[in-house]
């Protein structure tokens, strides 16, 4: 399962997906090399404030993000670690929302207390959050360029 149309099909046959996270757009829920997420198929419901989605970018990426608004048409969606929103996914562009991710060898569950509070708090704070890395980012390019 290396490509992503393979993660769509095993989705597709199998209800559920369990993957192991690359990169470091989900940090610090999700690390690269240590964690895997577990996703469900998507159903006909719409996502949730706080979910955590698969989705298609294309033309042929796909990505693990939090929704962090919900539009009538859309979501706006937003990585734990990132500064840019993405706009425009749609229910479509979806294949699974995250029940649970495995960390040390412990699965733990979207419904637990500590994972449901780490999900409010990064959610109604993606403001300030955004804000704050960006300026830390501006910091340190102005102090390379100094340097």
């Amino acid at each position: 399962m290396s490509d992503a149309v393979s993660l769509e099909e095993y989705l597709n046959a199998h209800g559920t997906l369990t993957y192991a996270n690359t990169g470091v757009s989900m940090l610090p829920l999700l690390r690269q090399g240590k964690d895997l997420f577990i996703v469900k198929k998507k159903g006909p419901e719409r996502c949730g404030k706080g979910d955590v989605v698969l989705y298609h970018r294309p033309p042929d990426k796909y990505v693990l993000h939090r929704v962090i608004a919900l539009r009538p048409e859309d979501y706006v969606i937003l990585g734990d670690n990132c500064v840019s929103r993405e706009y425009g996914i749609t229910d479509g562009d979806i294949l699974g929302v995250m029940t649970g991710y495995v960390r040390g060898g412990k699965t733990h569950s979207v419904t637990e207390r500590g994972y449901r509070l780490y999900s409010r708090l990064w959610t109604h704070t993606a403001g300030p959050r955004i804000f704050l890395k960006k300026a830390v980012l501006k910091a340190k390019r102005c102090l390379k360029k100094k340097g």
